[in-house]
């Protein structure tokens, strides 16, 4: 399925287009907003503890733990990738989504129907994420948005094809991304992260927080 835009706002926040659809939104949330969000992050991982994915067929480890929020959560084992309604260790369902997540979602993406799941990923100083698309949802057109708390990653995007040209930035502590229209389904990933560039993280790290549309909008 081809990914077209999402309509955008009135008046979408100042960015950077990195590539057509892939917009960079800088210093979106200060300090405070961090901090809140942090917190409201926090209190999910209470009632869904982080855990470690493995890969499809191999069962190879993860180096991000992560956990979800939302009626729908993104998981991976032996068994392949899939969204499903329950943490994979608790089998409890997913906390809802804090309402600061969801206006975010509508603020950044514009998109018609609300986010139905956020990947929470946490990657401690030796993390990374190879480069991959985000392809499991069944309808391609909303956009993928994410949001940055603690130690800046070198974030890495090229395009649709596997092995072609890629760029790298620096993504810092309250900087939002999405991926949207002709750079829905970009490659991208997080070469390394940069221990030590952020406080906000007592125990140090990042979270990265993906919203997503999994299902056609209605």
């Amino acid at each position: 399925m081809t990914a077209t835009p999402a309509s955008a706002p009135a008046q979408m926040p100042a960015h950077l287009e990195v590539a057509p659809g892939a917009l960079w939104f800088r210093e979106a949330l200060d300090r405070d907003a961090q901090a809140a969000l942090l917190a409201d992050i926090r209190a999910v991982l209470d009632k869904a503890p982080l855990f470690t994915p493995a890969m499809p067929r191999t069962g190879k480890p993860f180096s991000v733990r992560m956990s979800n929020c939302g009626p729908l959560g993104w998981v991976s084992d032996a068994a392949g990738y899939r969204y499903q309604p329950f943490h994979p260790e608790t089998r409890a369902p997913w906390p809802a989504m804090p309402p600061a997540l969801a206006a975010l979602w509508t603020t950044y993406a514009a998109f018609k129907a609300p986010a139905e799941a956020c990947l929470i990923n946490y990657y401690g100083p030796d993390a990374r994420m190879s480069l991959h698309q985000d392809r499991d949802e069944a309808d391609f057109t909303a956009p993928v948005l994410s949001l940055s708390l603690g130690d800046t990653a070198l974030f890495r995007i090229g395009g649709e094809t596997r092995g072609g040209a890629t760029r790298s930035i620096r993504l810092s502590s309250g900087d939002i991304f999405l991926l949207s229209g002709p750079s829905r389904l970009a490659f991208h990933g997080i070469d390394r992260i940069l221990p030590g560039t952020s406080t906000l993280l007592p125990e140090g790290g990042r979270f990265n927080l993906t919203l997503r549309r999994v299902n056609p909008a209605t």
